[in-house]
């Protein structure tokens, strides 16, 4: 059984092709399941993930982890006895046990941001391969539930640029991951696919005339540009590379937005802005690590020994009433991803309405922050002029104008992407579709071409 896998940023989604077209698995509680996971230790993961995997993939797995699983065997008798949850949580399951214990257990949310970060050392790989294999067996395993049949092939979707800092060895080491984890969770065939490519296919099917599109896809941890020549001409080859005119990519996302959102709107509220006594202003790069939940080493930055330290001290020297007393909490209870949580429901309800107040009683009681567009409009601003640059790339190197333009991804929702877009090509149809599933059904059309 061949399927589409849109391992995303934001959320997993999977779909098989029916005779009416792909059709999306609801996974959990709707199609996508957020790409998010809670382990009671993060030293707990390969125990868990041994006892999950059936025994033809145990088997290898025991082999490449022994060590780490009796590490991990240890550890879980040990929560066991202090009463302590001992299971992997996925999804929006995940999120509620963060919620509930934000400085308990281990809470990664976008594994898929880190896979391209320079600088990993060989156990931060093998982490993030447990971490990519534990989500990949998840969804795998619902799947096929729901059809009644195993998985065994799969076209994988992929940024054009996993991570824009080390060019293509970023690209090698975050498919090597990506390749390890799927085979040890039981894919037994798997490509990978651009996903501006893979909407663009799905775009293609509702064509009735060919045309040049400029894919436009805006992730939660990338934005990817394609520019197609798509339509009926086009629809059933395998082989399309002469169509496929240019592509960009870069490490700019939904997940970018809530981040310089919390910057924006609510680091102020943790004393940002403050001065010490002596005049001198607190280090911006203090809050921006502390929100900045997609950089490995932002977070190890902030959560080190040394920071909490340099912390105590400059609250020795902050005016009276600092607010720098909040954000010592937030790094104490682990909250920076419930903070910008708060600013990504935020950013959603500002789709819908002018400002949007947002409850911060985990740091302080009866907090709140007022959020508002002109703050969005100033968060989102840097990062949409680098989206119009990528556009600009990828049509420059198509050597052409589009026709079209189809937006997809999570932040295509949002009305400040969607007038950027259509003031930045003038007179270009911008058309959308269904934001969070393109990319898996376009994936299971190409499966369908590749595999049968």
């Amino acid at each position: 059984m061949f399927v589409g896998f849109d391992y995303g940023t934001s959320n997993c989604a999977m779909a098989v092709l029916e005779q009416g077209g792909p059709r999306l698995l609801p996974l959990g509680r709707s199609a996508y399941l957020p790409s998010t996971l809670h382990a009671p230790h993060r030293d707990a993961i390969p125990g868990l993930l041994a006892e999950a995997l059936p025994a033809p993939l145990r088997e290898r797995y025991l082999a490449l982890r022994g060590p780490q699983i009796q590490r991990a065997q240890s550890l879980r008798r040990t929560l066991r006895e202090e009463g302590l949850p001992d299971e992997l949580a996925f999804g929006e399951a995940a999120l509620e046990a963060y919620l509930e214990e934000p400085d308990e257990g281990y809470y990664i949310k976008s594994p898929k941001s880190f896979l391209g970060a320079s600088g990993l050392k060989a156990p931060q790989i093998a982490l993030f391969e447990d971490i990519v294999l534990a989500m990949m067996l998840q969804v795998k395993q619902r799947a096929e539930a729901l059809i009644g049949a195993p998985i065994t092939q799969a076209v994988i979707g992929r940024p054009v640029n996993f991570q824009g800092l080390a060019g293509e060895e970023s690209n090698r080491q975050a498919l090597a991951i990506l390749n390890e984890a799927a085979s040890l969770a039981g894919f037994e065939q798997v490509a990978f696919l651009y996903e501006p490519v893979a909407a663009g296919f799905e775009f293609e099917a509702r064509l009735s005339e060919d045309c040049t599109v400029l894919v436009v896809d805006i992730g939660g941890g990338t934005t990817d540009c394609s520019m197609l020549r798509m339509g009926p001409s086009y629809r059933d080859r395998l082989e399309r590379d002469a169509q496929m005119l240019g592509h960009s990519g870069q490490r700019i996302g939904g997940n970018d937005f809530d981040i310089r959102l919390t910057v924006e709107g609510i680091m102020p509220l943790l004393g940002m802005h403050e001065r010490l006594k002596t005049g001198k202003p607190l280090p911006h790069p203090l809050f921006w690590d502390a929100a900045a939940i997609n950089d490995v080493a932002a977070q190890s930055r902030f959560y080190s020994l040394t920071t909490g330290r340099e912390l105590q001290d400059m609250l020795l020297d902050c005016q009276p009433g600092s607010l720098l007393s909040r954000l010592i909490r937030l790094r104490e209870h682990k909250l920076s991803h419930q903070l910008v949580w708060r600013a990504e429901q935020g950013k959603i309800a500002l789709s819908e309405q002018p400002v949007s107040r947002q409850p911060l009683g985990e740091l302080e009681r009866d907090l709140s922050v007022e959020l508002t567009r002109s703050q969005l409009a100033d968060a989102a601003a840097l990062l949409l002029d680098k989206i119009g640059e990528l556009m600009d790339e990828a049509i420059a190197q198509a050597g052409c104008q589009p026709d079209r333009v189809f937006v997809t991804g999570g932040s295509a929702k949002s009305p400040l992407v969607a007038r950027f877009i259509s003031e930045r090509l003038p007179g270009v149809p911008v058309e959308g579709g269904d934001d969070l599933g393109s990319v898996a059904a376009g994936l299971a059309r190409h499966a369908a071409r590749l595999f049968r």
